[in-house]
């Protein structure tokens, strides 16, 4: 607890003074001149490990049920951190064939009294060919690794699945799995891809190029009906899971919200949680699935998990609680399993199903 207090209290308030993506870049380079001596003390201060947390999903284990959402490190720079910080997996990118800045700056916005963020990020990336040289650095991993993909901002409606088969394909022997992200809401017309011609064919082809397990992300801003027929027809094509959700375009969820990119954090929970209960009950037992969206305690995290979710991820609470958050969380998760009388954690997953 001094750590998160100590986080909220002095450190915190120095990073939000400085523009978000400058802080980011700061962090970065933290992460590759000054804490790779480090990180043996930053695994074992941040690192929760108890068997009752650790299972095995589609063949890849995982320590604990929390991991790291896509869009944090973006090009696989900070593997080596961030895997000292307590994560049980981490999901990069979203990459794309080519390198891209993506949209015009400034494009990421603190929401602060709300503890969200707002980004219109738009697949900045460096690209496959440079993030491969990344992922050489790092190999073997120790921990799961997922590879968020994505398409060219240049790259028409028409060509997109050829975008989605080249990343994949260059990129799927490092990915320990990988998500086709079709549900940003930076990069324009991206959405409407969210049809099912388009998903059937992407992953009929899918099979041909990796037997590694592929998991569709979802946006929160369709109806329910609409999304389940969505993942449906994902699952019908080989889909090894889904994520629910990405970032939403409901600037309604506040006054302080300006009207571009896509809302994380504590406004988008109650969103995510909606379209995470409602996936729990049509699909739970039948496909993997991980929550994302506004998770931020242990009670969020285990929330999700009853719902039906095996694994869930966080971002934007780990810039407003820390380094520590993750470790929280686990701990709170093992009160609450004792509190409900489940010895593992793979007893609570989809019991309020």
């Amino acid at each position: 607890m001094s750590d998160l207090f100590s986080y909220k209290t002095f450190l915190r308030p120095l990073l939000f003074k400085i523009d978000p993506e400058k802080a980011h870049k700061y962090l970065i380079w933290l992460s590759r001149i000054i804490l790779p001596c480090h990180l043996a003390y930053l695994a074992k201060k941040y690192t929760l490990l108890d068997s009752r947390l650790s299972f095995e999903v589609l063949g890849l284990h995982f320590s604990s049920p929390i991991g790291l959402a896509a869009g944090f490190d973006k090009n696989a720079q900070m593997i080596s951190l961030l895997g000292s910080l307590g994560f049980a997996f981490l999901e990069i990118g979203t990459l794309t064939p080519q390198a891209q800045e993506g949209n015009p700056k400034p494009r990421i916005f603190r929401l602060y009294a709300e503890e969200s963020l707002q980004n219109a990020m738009g697949f900045n990336n460096q690209g496959q060919e440079h993030v491969v040289q990344n992922l050489h650095k790092t190999v073997p991993f120790v921990l799961p690794i997922g590879i968020n993909v994505g398409k060219n901002k240049a790259t028409s409606q028409e060509d997109s699945i050829k975008d989605y088969q080249k990343v994949i394909k260059t990129l799927a022997p490092y990915a320990s799995y990988l998500v086709v992200n079709i549900s940003s809401p930076n990069t324009a017309n991206l959405r409407d891809l969210q049809n099912k011609d388009f998903i059937a064919e992407l992953f009929e082809s899918i099979k041909n190029i990796t037997q590694k397990p592929v998991f569709l992300k979802i946006a929160p801003d369709m109806t329910i009906e609409c999304i389940l027929e969505l993942v449906q027809c994902a699952i019908d094509n080989g889909a090894s899971g889904i994520i629910a959700t990405n970032t939403t375009t409901d600037y309604t969820l506040s006054p302080n919200a300006k009207q571009i990119g896509g809302i994380s954090g504590a406004l988008l929970k109650e969103k995510s949680f909606k379209i995470m209960q409602a996936l729990g009950k049509e699909f739970y037992s039948r496909t993997v699935l991980i929550s994302v969206g506004g998770i931020d305690s242990a009670k969020e995290a285990y929330r999700r998990i009853r719902a039906g979710a095996s694994l869930v991820q966080i971002y934007t609470a780990l810039i407003y609680h820390g380094p520590y958050i993750v470790y929280e969380i686990n701990k709170g998760l093992l009160a609450l399993l004792e509190q409900d009388g489940f010895s593992h954690i793979t007893e609570a997953i989809g019991v309020d199903v």
